[in-house]
């Protein structure tokens, strides 16, 4: 049965058409992810089937009694009112608390947050949260979210997803959230030029089918440009082609080049070149830090050892609170330690992007503020402006005249992205870079920072963004100490759930005691860039100074043969590494020769066997070590 129903619906913001002639229907039960550009019309159809905007043209129809529950993205909640009453609408304390669906709500969603608390004082996120929970604990037919996600960490993401999936509500939701959409849908449409594709599955599923789409549809274009080439040959051949030719010919050739479709408007990163790092990045020792300055506010740090090397790639994960961003700051020189050493190599040149963006003038200009950075960028052999390159990331004609104060969050956050990579960073801090950005700017982010070679220190609560772009997870718990989480967000939503504290150390790294000298750190990946010890220039390593050292059982002596054994099969993983990366680059030179590709091939597997090999070794020393 279809609780809603669109038919011919058309609706349109000044001279451009959001929605055009769009027919659809959403069944009950049904679990359907909207995902599209900024700005294409997705909140527009959601405000739309929920009744809350009358389309221009075409009808709406609801199923008798239907019950909607709508979250958007405007905040509707009474300044006056409390936590209580918003949420639970005066019900009794013996109703909701004996209800166990309630509890859950309030305890994933309110947490401690003062039930008596006027909604007026709320933070933004503290009142999305209110909003959320009111409308989870309502009961409704159908169920319609609007970038639900943001203001959650990665944890109340992770309930918010199965609570959803086990109600039997139809649901719609818009979110940038890959991994969202893909734990929630069962179907997605994409709202794109007006029209809304339909396609079965969730996010996964979505971008094979549209590829698989693309494909057809690039087999269809070219056989039109083929016949196009023909037809204009055709026309032009001889002096007397424009008069002489039959006039259905004349037409069919002008109807093909009159189809041809204007330029897409894509947001396109470059890839910029990055400054070369030398063996120190950041070294931080015996940091004692706290998130409202000195022995203010909570602990985030202390007494912790940490080192970044060139290369590293690590998503700083944790609830909302736990200090991710001062950490960041801290390495931005933003903030002082309360105690311990910061000590920054001399080659870094940084890029943070701030949650906050306060770097952008509100006053200034779009095009002033990117030339204030720079106004001409040599990308190859060729010269670009500041103007041609945000043409190139979507601000065209008079949207780089517009005054930076009047952009969208998700304007602003491309603008500013744009100023730090044309300063050629080769340290990236990123707090939340993915906040207000679309699907597809978000995939071409990902591609940019797949290639980036500098050392990247990213926060996010986008898990399917930090899973894809960083190497390792590491983890504030809020008890000052740092974790390594070898299972990525999986293992960090197991150890939460279980209540666990995590000894703060990064894989395998080995701290001595403070009274015995100076640490040695180790890669926690067998064959990783730069593995070995911190003081030669190692890889990347996080490491706790007052972490205790899992006794071996074994003498010192012994103790002493398998380390060096140890740092042996590192090394000959290094070089392994080396030559497997050197073959890569071998192959990709080498695309169209088949024959070399094939003894390429055969190379790159049997280095890739002996590293295998090695691997295991280096784990079963690692093991006896106790490490």
């Amino acid at each position: 049965m279809n609780l809603v129903n669109l038919e011919s619906v058309s609706h349109a913001y000044g001279p451009k058409p959001l929605l055009s002639d769009v027919s659809l229907g959403v069944e009950a039960g049904e679990r359907i992810g909207v995902v599209g550009r900024n700005g294409g019309g997705k909140t527009t159809l959601m405000s739309v089937i929920a009744g809350d905007v009358r389309p221009h043209s075409g009808r709406v129809t609801h199923t008798g009694g239907l019950q909607v529950g709508f979250l958007s993205q405007q905040d509707t909640l009474d300044a006056a009112a409390t936590v209580r009453e918003i949420v639970l609408s005066g019900m009794a304390e013996h109703e909701w608390a004996g209800n166990q669906r309630v509890r859950e709500i309030l305890t994933n969603l309110i947490g401690d947050l003062d039930l008596e608390a006027k909604s007026r004082d709320l933070s933004g996120g503290e009142r999305r949260r209110t909003a959320l929970a009111k409308l989870l604990i309502d009961d409704h037919d159908l169920i319609m979210l609007d970038e639900p996600t943001n203001h959650l960490d990665i944890e109340a993401i992770a309930w918010l997803a199965g609570h959803l999936a086990a109600r039997k509500s139809a649901l719609l939701v818009v979110t940038h959230d890959r991994w969202f959409l893909d734990a929630v849908s069962t179907r997605t449409w994409e709202v794109v030029d007006g029209r809304v594709e339909r396609y079965e599955g969730g996010y996964a599923a979505y971008v094979l089918a549209k590829a698989e789409r693309a494909r057809i549809a690039q087999a269809a274009e070219d056989r039109r440009q083929n016949l196009m080439r023909k037809e204009i040959a055709w026309l032009r051949r001889g002096p007397p082609a424009r008069t002489s030719k039959p006039k259905f010919r004349i037409e069919a050739a002008q109807a093909l080049i009159a189809n041809e479709p204007p330029p897409r408007e894509t947001v396109e990163l470059m890839r910029f070149a990055a400054a070369r790092l030398g063996k120190t990045v950041y070294d931080l020792e015996d940091i004692t830090l706290h998130a409202g300055g000195p022995a203010t506010g909570p602990l985030v740090l202390d007494r912790c050892t940490w080192q970044f090397g060139p290369g590293d790639r690590i998503g700083l994960i944790g609830v909302n609170g736990s200090g991710k961003s001062s950490v960041l700051r801290l390495l931005a020189d933003t903030i002082k330690p309360d105690s311990g050493r910061v000590t920054r190599g001399k080659t870094v040149r940084l890029a943070h992007l701030s949650q906050e963006l306060t770097e952008l003038d509100p006053t200034r200009r779009v095009l002033e503020t990117v030339e204030e950075v720079r106004k001409y960028l040599q990308l190859g052999k060729r010269e670009w402006t500041a103007s041609q390159l945000l043409e190139r990331l979507g601000f065209r004609g008079e949207d780089q005249w517009k005054v930076v104060g009047d952009l969208s969050g998700g304007e602003r956050r491309r603008l500013q992205l744009l100023r730090l990579l044309m300063d050629d960073p080769n340290v990236l801090l990123l707090d939340e870079p993915t906040n207000d950005l679309d699907i597809e700017t978000l995939n071409e982010l990902e591609d940019l920072l797949d290639g980036w070679p500098g050392t990247l220190i990213l926060v996010s609560h986008d898990r399917y963004f930090l899973e894809r772009v960083t190497d390792r997870s590491v983890a504030l718990l809020g008890d000052g100490k740092l974790a390594l989480l070898p299972g990525g967000v999986d293992e960090y939503l197991e150890r939460r759930a279980a209540g666990t504290a995590l000894t703060a150390r990064l894989g395998t790294a080995t701290a001595t005691s403070r009274t015995s000298g100076p640490a040695t750190v180790t890669s926690d990946r067998p064959g990783g860039a730069g593995s070995g010890s911190a003081d030669a220039g190692g890889g990347p390593s996080i490491a706790d100074s007052s972490s205790p050292q899992a006794p071996s059982g074994l003498s010192a002596k012994e103790e002493r043969e398998l380390r060096k054994e140890l740092n042996r099969l590192e090394r000959q993983l290094d070089k392994l590494t080396a030559q497997e990366a050197r073959l890569h680059g071998a192959m990709a030179e080498a695309a169209s020769d088949y024959a070399k590709l094939g003894t390429l091939d055969a190379e790159l597997r049997e280095i890739t066997a002996q590293k295998d090999t090695i691997e295991a070794e280096w784990l079963d020393l690692a093991d006896r070590l106790g490490d």
